[in-house]
């Protein structure tokens, strides 16, 4: 019997027949031969309870997963604008209904009293501070426990949560964990506690209801402009500037579609985020489909930083820096993050770890780049080969910088030479590798070669090798 197929979740009808999750399959069939059963697919349920969260975001952004089967919404201060907390819950009942699922809800002070009544109660919606009154005559299986700790409570005759509320509590945490009281003062809403949303509580929250759907690609725009201007009039109240922004269109048929921009640097102009936005829109590989029509669109900032007001340079610095930006935000808006970068610079002595291929639009703030002194050659040239090339040297001492240099056939008479800069390994990374004395030299014609010798003479090897690194402008 232990490789019996079973029973995992049975409709109503199946429950009134008395079949029963955990039910032999057989059994089941032998009981109703005409029996309708499909195969337990996991992860085609948590794909569709993932959906079902992402619909509920059309009542509250704070939405939490109750696997295998259930949602946690937190409405605080969202149900004024459905009319209430009752109408509400008619509204999100309703809607899944007519969807085709059997949707039991209920609306309490705290998460688990809430998620009990709703499995285990019939309360739709619980005054505030009767919670307790509520839940009282629910099985000890409301609280969430196992299925062995529910036999053991039984078989201490602890059926109900009234038996267990009505009990001291340190000898019940003695016998069955400190666990239960967590959960039985949560249930009865005397302890509450915050549920973790899929989706964390943005900065700024803007959205516009239509009692009738909206289609039309100029009253979509016109509705993310008029929310894009909300929500930098309450950014700039606030001093801040937005990192990203995210619009989300729900559809009457329940459909949410959601696109993101994001900025290199804090922004609120209005204008220069619904350009992103419109970018964004022109270039979906699936586009925008209104369906039926959108009867709810949301503005979302989920990234806020403070932002200064600047005053405006006479030499137009800032303002160039500006349009690098704004030109750099509409490339990631048409092209994507990924294929967007830039060069940024690295804490490290490294010569080839010291820059690396970033987003551009990276939050990250880049380190300083070394800047040498005014009327000073770079210290390091901008292009590095991949691999140092190796070149034949003639060099007056051992550890001397070299008199002249053959690569690619080409002899190279040293008519300066300024070093070393010597350049020890990252012993984590190469704990064997040789030092290299790195040399700036200039050849007779005036051309600049960054080289080095690799190892030290008489220390690390007899015979250092050459290497030519990268080329000056």
């Amino acid at each position: 019997m232990k490789g019996a197929l079973r029973l995992v979740a049975s409709s109503r009808d199946a429950l009134a027949l008395g079949l029963a999750p955990g039910v032999t399959l057989a059994d089941a069939r032998a009981r109703t031969p005409n029996l309708v059963v499909a195969d337990h697919d996991p992860a085609a349920d948590a794909a569709q309870l993932a959906r079902m969260a992402e619909a509920c975001d059309r009542w509250t952004p704070s939405v939490a997963l109750d696997p295998p089967h259930g949602l946690i919404l937190d409405v605080t201060g969202c149900s004024h604008l459905f009319r209430g907390e009752g109408a509400m819950r008619a509204q999100i009942v309703g809607r899944f209904r007519r969807g085709g699922f059997a949707v039991r809800a209920s609306l309490a002070g705290t998460p688990d009293a809430a998620r009990a009544l709703a499995r285990f109660g019939q309360a739709a919606v619980v005054a505030p501070g009767e919670e307790a009154a509520a839940v009282r005559p629910l099985p000890v299986a409301a609280l969430g426990l196992d299925g062995d700790a529910c036999r053991a409570l039984a078989l201490a005759g602890l059926k109900t949560i009234s038996d267990l509320a009505d009990r001291p509590s340190r000898p019940l945490a003695a016998r069955f964990g400190e666990d239960l009281i967590t959960r039985l003062r949560r249930t009865l809403g005397l302890e509450d506690r915050r549920i973790d949303p899929l989706r964390p509580r943005p900065a700024i929250v803007v959205e516009r209801r239509f009692a009738e759907p909206i289609a039309h690609t100029d009253a979509v725009e016109d509705a993310l402009r008029t929310l894009i201007a909300e929500a930098a009039a309450r950014l700039e109240a606030q001093g801040l500037g937005g990192r990203s922004f995210e619009a989300g269109f729900f559809r009457a048929d329940g459909a949410v579609r959601r696109v993101s921009v994001g900025t290199g640097r804090p922004s609120r102009d209005p204008v220069s985020v619904f350009r992103l936005f419109a970018t964004r829109l022109d270039t979906l590989t699936d586009p925008l489909d209104p369906g039926f029509g959108f009867d709810l669109v949301r503005l979302v900032v989920p990234v806020a930083e403070t932002l200064a007001e600047v005053e405006p340079r006479f030499d137009g610095g800032e303002r160039a820096h500006d349009e690098v930006s704004d030109l750099v935000d509409r490339l990631v808006a048409r092209y994507g993050p990924a294929r967007v970068l830039g060069f940024q610079s690295a804490d490290t002595n490294d010569p080839a770890r010291a820059s690396r291929l970033v987003p551009a639009a990276s939050a990250a703030a880049p380190a300083l780049w070394p800047v040498s002194e005014s009327g000073e050659p770079p210290l390091r040239p901008l292009r590095l080969f991949d691999r140092p090339q190796p070149i034949d040297t003639i060099a007056e001492t051992p550890d001397g910088p070299p008199l002249r240099f053959r690569w690619r056939r080409v002899l190279h008479r040293i008519a300066r030479a300024e070093g070393p800069e010597r350049i020890a390994p990252e012993w984590w990374r190469a704990p064997d590798a040789p030092t290299r004395d790195y040399y700036r030299v200039e050849d007779a014609e005036g051309r600049r070669f960054w080289v080095f010798r690799e190892g030290l003479y008489g220390r690390e090897t007899a015979e250092p090798r050459w290497y030519l690194h990268g080329l000056f402008a």
